[in-house]
């Protein structure tokens, strides 16, 4: 069977966390490309008409299925959101991802949704993430899994996982990135409210030590390394700009973001280059130097690294028709 990829099935058992149910219908039914069309088709899909949906553990309302589990034999996507007991569930929700995966579908959890991945098999060996107060018992169950517990999201090949709750709002808009380009993200982003790349991982939700009282907020620093994103700058000269030394900047990035400047400046670079790309007609040499890559050759070399395309095929696949001339 033939897989529809702008068809995301969402999986729903019995005990789902109704938050990350509604996650991906709402992102990826709010997507809209330049001509006004809905490119994506989301169907809620389950063995049970009637399932209890769950919030901290509690059952507060049901919801009513629309779809079977069959319906997910074409999607190109198939997302299993979190579940308040996900160590028990039915056989035919771990065969139907594990036929996902077969069929070259992408497979996607979110918070402990990672557990029923990993339950069918298709985790070991990847890098993926979950909710941070349940990484311990993931790695400790599987491992052949590699659980990184800082990160919000993690892409290994076909299979996507992520931290809690909010963290599958990260998720969905990246892989709306991925599939229409950072354009369509941001537009789908401004509607639910939520920014397109949320910087930093869940380290910085984990509970710990009270911070160190001189742990000031980098908002200011952020803000101004993204307006000046496409300018030469400098460790040295962030330090300047935030009136800390350069061991302490890198400190209170680790501490606040979970990344180093450099690292974050990067982001920023890509994203305004991506920008860039499906926006204007610049030759590829301008949106080198105004993203602050310099030259065209490292630009084609950090898209190569990140994206594993080109400037030029990025600008192809995601720049509408209409605006190529």
């Amino acid at each position: 069977m033939p897989v529809d990829p702008h068809r995301v099935a969402v999986l729903a058992p019995d005990g789902v966390v109704g938050f990350d149910l509604s996650i991906p219908c709402q992102v990826f039914g709010t997507v809209r490309l330049a001509d006004g069309s809905h490119p994506y088709r989301v169907l809620v899909c389950g063995s049970r008409r009637t399932v209890s949906a769950t919030a901290g553990g509690m059952t507060y309302f049901d919801i009513k299925v629309p779809h079977p589990l069959s319906a997910a034999e074409d999607a190109g996507t198939v997302l299993v959101p979190g579940l308040s007991a996900p160590y028990r569930v039915p056989g035919e929700l771990l065969d139907t991802v594990r036929a996902a995966a077969e069929r070259g579908a992408r497979v996607v959890s979110i918070c402990t949704g990672a557990l029923v991945l990993a339950a069918a098999g298709l985790l070991n060996g990847r890098r993926v993430t979950t909710h941070w107060a349940t990484a311990a018992e993931l790695a400790s169950r599987y491992p052949d899994v590699t659980v990184d517990a800082r990160a919000l999201f993690i892409g290994d090949g076909r299979i996507f996982t992520s931290a809690g709750v909010a963290a599958g709002l990260d998720l969905c808009l990246h892989l709306v990135s991925r599939d229409f380009g950072a354009a369509v993200a941001a537009t789908a982003s401004r509607v639910v409210v939520m920014a397109p790349i949320r910087e930093g991982g869940q380290a910085q939700f984990i509970p710990g030590s009270e911070p160190p009282a001189d742990n000031g907020s980098l908002a200011a620093t952020l803000a101004w390394m993204q307006e000046n994103a496409g300018e030469p700058l400098t460790l040295a000269g962030i330090a300047q700009h935030a009136a800390l030394s350069v061991r302490t900047l890198t400190r209170r990035f680790q501490e606040q973001i979970g990344m180093s400047p450099s690292r974050w400046l990067r982001l920023q670079r890509l994203h305004l280059a991506r920008r860039l790309l499906e926006t204007t007609d610049l030759p590829i040499p301008q949106v080198a130097e105004r993203s602050g890559y310099g030259s065209a050759n490292a630009l084609r070399a950090h898209f190569a690294q990140d994206l594993a395309t080109t400037p030029q095929r990025y600008r192809h696949a995601f720049r509408p028709a209409a605006q190529r001339g």
